[in-house]
């Protein structure tokens, strides 16, 4: 049995920290913390928070992994000309609450909350998968805190329907058996379906990941339940006011291409959607050059007038 992941994660961290960023517990509420990775430059010498001088970037990550896992490679290729934060949804990483509520209107306040004590007033929101159901949320609900989004291999939000689709195409009874591995084989099958090709590890290090990253199983199964609403319930698509840029793997297999063009359809003018060759639904960890050259130039776009 290796120790690769626990060896993996000072690593990615310590490399995080010489990119600029640095880690925060921020206490939202009393028994609600949240792990959050923020500008170095925006903390004080006695723990303050300041306001970020550069454009603010909001990474939100997937459920497979925590944010740092997920974002380390566009972590590098950004910090130089944006303020990148990169939190740790509630039950992944350092993030934990007391309270019952586990929808992902829920954790959308959390990351706001979090953000208002951090002192930033606008952000650009990148979400991937999980990422982008609680964007899309936040987005909603804090109109004047998100400007723009960047979204990937995500939903609007997850309907019975769509679920529904997905759980036929991929030989599921409930997202849990694809997000919530309990095995290596489970695991496999995981990074199979998320990736375009998966990388060749030997079994140790899949051991090794089933250990470190899937703990608090029994909270992020019950996310997962609260994450699926009836179609009769679901939100509109016409509400948003901000621009939203839609980036896909082309071989994305739980949410396809025509699943994305669809969302781009309904979402209307404000919506652009481009896709990327050779890439699966992990996107940014599959194709991060490729990914990061589009993220950047979008970007550029979009933050021009802050």
């Amino acid at each position: 049995m290796g120790n690769t992941i626990v060896l993996l994660t000072p690593l990615l961290h310590g490399l995080v920290k010489l990119a600029g960023l640095t880690p925060q517990t921020i206490e939202i509420e009393p028994g609600t913390l949240m792990n959050i990775w923020v500008p170095k430059e925006t903390v004080t010498k006695n723990d303050q928070h300041i306001p970020p001088t550069k454009p603010a970037v909001l990474l939100l990550h997937s459920f497979a992994m925590d944010g740092i896992f997920t974002w380390f490679l566009q972590v590098f290729a950004l910090t130089r000309e944006y303020a990148v934060y990169v939190p740790d949804f509630l039950f992944f990483g350092g993030s934990i609450t007391d309270r019952n509520e586990r929808s992902a209107s829920f954790q959308a306040e959390f990351v706001a909350k979090g953000l208002g004590k951090l002192k930033v007033e606008k952000v650009t929101l990148v979400g991937l998968s999980y990422g982008g159901m609680v964007g899309f949320k936040m987005a909603k609900m804090y109109p004047k805190l998100v400007k723009s989004m960047v979204m990937s291999g995500t939903v609007v939000e997850l309907t019975e329907s769509i679920s529904l689709e997905s759980y036929k195409s991929l030989g599921l009874t409930s997202w849990s058996d694809l997000l919530m591995p309990k095995t290596v084989e489970g695991l496999k099958m995981m990074f199979s379906i998320g990736f375009h090709k998966v990388p060749w590890l030997p079994d140790f290090i899949y051991r090794d990941i089933l250990e470190t990253m899937f703990s608090n199983r029994k909270e992020r199964n019950e996310l997962l339940e609260a994450l699926v609403v009836a179609d009769e319930d679901a939100t509109s698509y016409t509400s948003y006011p901000q621009e939203i840029h839609m980036v896909w793997g082309d071989d994305d297999k739980i949410f396809d291409l025509d699943l994305a063009m669809t969302m781009k359809t309904r979402l209307g003018d404000k919506a652009s959607l481009e896709w990327i060759k050779d890439a699966g639904h992990l996107v940014p960890l599959e194709q991060p050059f490729k990914y990061n050259k589009r993220l950047k130039c979008i970007l550029e776009s979009v933050t021009k007038d802050q």
